[in-house]
C-alpha cells in the first residue's frame, strides 16, 4: 500500500460484498461521498458497481466546515448531508446507498428517513482498500453475529468485569440490539464493512481502561489506567492521572456538551479474522479503526450519538477494551478477552 493506485484486487472485494448486498444487473445504486472523502474508494466503488452490471450515480456533497472547538473524528454521525431533502429523497429512491462520507451515516440524522423509504445502506468505513480488502465479510462471520444478536435481544442483562476493576450491568431488556456482519440484502437496513460486531444501548457501573486498550478516537493505544464512572446511561466522572485520562477528560468538556457524555453503545467483537495490533500498521490518515471495533473478544464501550435514545451529538469514543470477562444472564460468553466457542 505505498502507492494508491487502484488495483483489480480490490475492485474484486469491493464487488464481492456489493454481491452480497443482493445487487443485481440493472440496480440503481447511488454513491455517496463528500469533498474530503477517500477518494480512492469512491472510485473503486463506481468501478466495482459497474463491472456488476450495476447503475451507478454520484451524490457528492460539500464536506460542512466543523463548527466545533476541537476536531471531530470516527463519530459514526456524519453531518454531510445537512438536512437537504433533495439529497435524503435520491437516496431513498435509489434502493441501495454506498456511504463513502468520512464520519458514515451510522448515527446521522437522515439515515431514519432513507431506511424507512425501503433503501439500504452500506458504509464502507474510512479505511484504506488494503485494510477493507483483508477484512472482506464471510457467511461464518454472518452465523457467528446473528447467534450473537439472539442470545442477546432474549436476554435480562449483560455484566461485565475484568482483574482491572470494571463492573458493569448492562440491561438488556426491551434494549435495541443490534449486529453487523459486513453487509446488508434487506431493505430498510444498514451494515458497515468491515463488520463484526453486536452492540446494545443502556449501561451503569465503572469501567476500568487499562494499558493497552484503545481510543479509537485518538488512534491511540491506553498507556496508563483511565476510570469511568457511568450512572444512568452517562459517564459522570473520569479518573486516572495519566495522558490518557487528560486528553479524554480535555476532549468530552470541550464540547459543552452533555450528550458527548452519554453511552452510545456497548457491545463486543466476534470477527477472529481482525487484528489487534493491526491500528499500528497504518498511518493515522489511513485508517478508521474499525477493524479493532470487530476484534473477537474485545468490550467495545462508546459514547455520543445514540438514535435510539434520539441522542444526536458530535462528540464521540469508540473504545475497544481488552481482558474483560462478558457474562449474558450468568451464561459467560467471553473470559478475560478470549471470545468462546459459543459463536
Amino acid at each position: 500500500m505505498f502507492a494508491d493506485r487502484i488495483e483489480g484486487k480490490w475492485i474484486d472485494a469491493f464487488g464481492e460484498v456489493f454481491e452480497r448486498c443482493a445487487l443485481k444487473k440493472g440496480d440503481t445504486a447511488a454513491i455517496l461521498s463528500e469533498t474530503q472523502s477517500r477518494s480512492l474508494n469512491v472510485h473503486i466503488a463506481e468501478l466495482a458497481l459497474l463491472r456488476l452490471g450495476a447503475r451507478p450515480f454520484h451524490v457528492v456533497l460539500p464536506t460542512p466546515r466543523n463548527p466545533h472547538p476541537v476536531p471531530v473524528r470516527s463519530t459514526g454521525a456524519s453531518t454531510a448531508i445537512g438536512n437537504l431533502a433533495p439529497v435524503v429523497a435520491a437516496l431513498a429512491q435509489a434502493g441501495f446507498v454506498v456511504d463513502c462520507t468520512i464520519e458514515g451515516l451510522m448515527h446521522a440524522r437522515e439515515t431514519a428517513a432513507i431506511l424507512k423509504a425501503g433503501a439500504r445502506i452500506l458504509v464502507i468505513s474510512n479505511e484504506h482498500p488494503e485494510a477493507l480488502e483483508r477484512m472482506a465479510p464471510d457467511a461464518a462471520l454472518e452465523r457467528s453475529v446473528r447467534a450473537a444478536v439472539k442470545m442477546l435481544r432474549g436476554a435480562e442483562r449483560m455484566t461485565v468485569t475484568s482483574a482491572a476493576g470494571t463492573r458493569l450491568e448492562i440491561a438488556l431488556a426491551g434494549a435495541a440490539t443490534v449486529g453487523v456482519w459486513g453487509w446488508t440484502d434487506r431493505p430498510g437496513t444498514l451494515a458497515h464493512w468491515p463488520g463484526g460486531i453486536v452492540v446494545s444501548f443502556c449501561c451503569s457501573g465503572t469501567l476500568v481502561l487499562d494499558r493497552g486498550d484503545i481510543n479509537l478516537t485518538f488512534k491511540r493505544y491506553l498507556e496508563a489506567p483511565v476510570r469511568l464512572t457511568l450512572a444512568d446511561d452517562y459517564v459522570t466522572r473520569i479518573d486516572g492521572d495519566g495522558c490518557d485520562a487528560e486528553l479524554m477528560r480535555g476532549y468530552l468538556a470541550a464540547w459543552g456538551d452533555r450528550e458527548a457524555y452519554a453511552v452510545s453503545h456497548v457491545g463486543f467483537g466476534l470477527n477472529r479474522r481482525a487484528r489487534y495490533e493491526a491500528l499500528a500498521m497504518y498511518d493515522r490518515q489511513h485508517s478508521n479503526g474499525t477493524e479493532l471495533r470487530a476484534v473477537a473478544g474485545n468490550f467495545l464501550f462508546s459514547t455520543g450519538a445514540n438514535e435510539f435514545a434520539g441522542r444526536y451529538t458530535s462528540g464521540h469514543f469508540d473504545i475497544p477494551v481488552l481482558r474483560t470477562t462478558i457474562a449474558v444472564d450468568d451464561r459467560e460468553v467471553i473470559t478475560a478477552g478470549v471470545l468462546g466457542d459459543l459463536f
